[in-house]
């Protein structure tokens, strides 16, 4: 590599090129942002049924780009998956407000209500999508249902004529799910909801060539699901899940720096020997050393913010510092938090380290986790609310921590009363509450309680025994560790 571009220059070309907002629904997939780390080739099979993700790590991202063709042709290309350049792809449930294509969460909770078998729901929208014309003729969800019940042989032909025409012209019909955590703001009822998806995904898998569905999964509400549909375990096989590693994650950043639309980009490919432009000529992809090999990786970095997390080697390596940080207790770390951090660090150096010699101060570093675990603990709470129930008796206290310890802080605030009445407020619900909110599988038993924290990575087990938080965790939780980043003041 030549030399690099000076810390001004560096930090103008971030402050461009990095998302100034990384919610799934703000950032739209598009050429210069689609990043195809080697780690999501197996969610972008079409027999890849099932695709699980926590939130912020692609699930809206991936179910985009594969409703564009132009995406779905350079993932094709990129992946070398040749059935994705041969695809009829449909929504068959997403944030988008598509009525014709698929019920909103007012109809589907109407729909609930008024008893519907979900599994006939989800078989109506994959007819819609085939193009089963009396059904278009159908303005509303409930017509069309009733027509699904009623008219079984004629539904079936429909299926079968598709997967006909599909084999016919080698091609697949995909069906794609998302956003399921907006299905019904009551759990038992959008586990329900996911398993009639399940059931429709596993018939059309088993019981044609050419017709599949893809459902893009928060973990937890894949597990919910099989107590309403045992047989979706049968999808497990072909599951598969996002992951990031540091690599994936450090690639990404050097993608959106390397293709932004600026001089200084132009010059960090130059510097960064080896790009190359793609097929339609308006996307650079950057060199393997740059994608993937974490020691040419951690040498630009280094560029970048330095090589330490301070004065030297004893502070940490910013390359690892920074991924180490926000890995929760399952070692895993979303891109939305990366890049987060990443944000935050440039405006905080931007804010009070103008003049340092590097773009990002290892202090604006230490702000941008603090960040970064405030925003991870909000979300959770938005999807989890008894994580945070939970995690609350040990504010203050230091990890890790003995579990009985943990066990008697929880007696005593009385969590297993307090999970319980939290279950009955979102059982009730509201109009305005359009999210699904889990609960723990085991409220009453201590233990198991926090096996399935350590599930979701929020705590982790020491090799001794002890209880740990990870810092995206633990920070925002006010829970201290000694020699550890410090909570945001405040």
């Amino acid at each position: 590599m030549t030399t690099a571009l000076g810390a001004e220059a560096y930090r103008e070309l971030l402050s461009a090129a990095l998302p100034e907002a990384t919610d799934a629904d703000t950032l739209l997939p598009n050429l210069h942002t689609l990043f195809t780390p080697d780690s999501h080739r197996v969610a972008l099979y079409v027999d890849s049924t099932v695709v699980r993700g926590g939130r912020g790590v692609g699930k809206t991202f991936w179910y985009r780009s594969l409703l564009d063709e132009t995406l779905r042709e350079v993932a094709a290309e990129e992946y070398g998956i040749e059935r994705l350049r041969r695809l009829i792809v449909s929504p068959g449930y997403g944030a988008a407000v598509e009525p014709d294509l698929y019920p909103g969460t007012g109809v589907l909770r109407q729909l609930v209500e008024e008893g519907v078998r979900p599994y006939d729901l989800w078989y109506a929208v994959l007819l819609t999508a085939l193009g089963q014309a009396e059904l278009r003729d159908l303005p509303e969800w409930r017509d069309r249902v009733t027509w699904v019940r009623a008219n079984p042989g004629a539904a079936e032909r429909t299926v079968q004529q598709a997967d006909r025409e599909a084999q016919q012209y080698g091609t697949t019909r995909l069906v794609i799910f998302d956003a399921l955590e907006h299905l019904h703001r009551v759990r038992a009822q959008a586990d329900r909801l996911v398993g009639g998806i399940l059931e429709l995904a596993l018939s059309m898998r088993l019981g044609t060539r050419s017709i599949r569905c893809k459902v893009f999964i928060r973990p937890d509400m894949f597990d919910g699901a099989l107590l309403h549909f045992p047989d979706a375990s049968k999808l497990t096989a072909n599951a598969a899940s996002l992951t990031w590693s540091n690599a994936n994650l450090y690639g990404l950043l050097f993608h959106y720096m390397g293709n932004h639309d600026s001089e200084y980009a132009e010059r960090f490919r130059r510097i960064t020997d080896g790009w190359e432009t793609d097929a339609f000529g308006r996307r650079h992809i950057p060199p393997a050393l740059l994608r993937g090999d974490e020691r040419s990786q951690a040498e630009q970095f280094a560029q970048i913010a330095g090589p330490y997390m301070g004065a030297n080697y004893r502070k940490g390596n910013t390359y690892t510092w920074l991924p180490n940080h926000l890995m929760d207790g399952v070692e895993q770390v979303s891109p939305r938090s990366f890049l987060s951090a990443l944000n935050k660090a440039v405006a905080e150096t931007l804010g009070k380290y103008a003049g340092h010699e590097y773009a990002l101060h290892h202090e604006g570093i230490r702000r941008g986790v603090q960040t970064a675990s405030e925003t991870r603990v909000r979300e959770v709470g938005e999807d989890m609310p008894w994580v945070r129930l939970a995690v609350h008796p040990l504010v203050g206290r230091q990890v890790p921590i003995e579990q009985d310890t943990v066990t008697e802080l929880w007696r005593e605030a009385r969590l297993t009363d307090v999970l319980r009445k939290e279950a009955e407020r979102y059982e009730v619900g509201n109009e305005e509450d359009t999210l699904v909110r889990t609960g723990p599988r085991y409220p009453d038993d201590p233990d198991r309680l926090i096996e399935e924290l350590i599930a979701l990575g929020v705590m982790r087990r020491r090799r001794d025994g002890r209880i740990d938080l990870p810092d995206v965790y633990r920070i925002a939780f006010n829970i201290g560790r000694k020699g550890g980043v410090p909570r945001v003041a405040g």
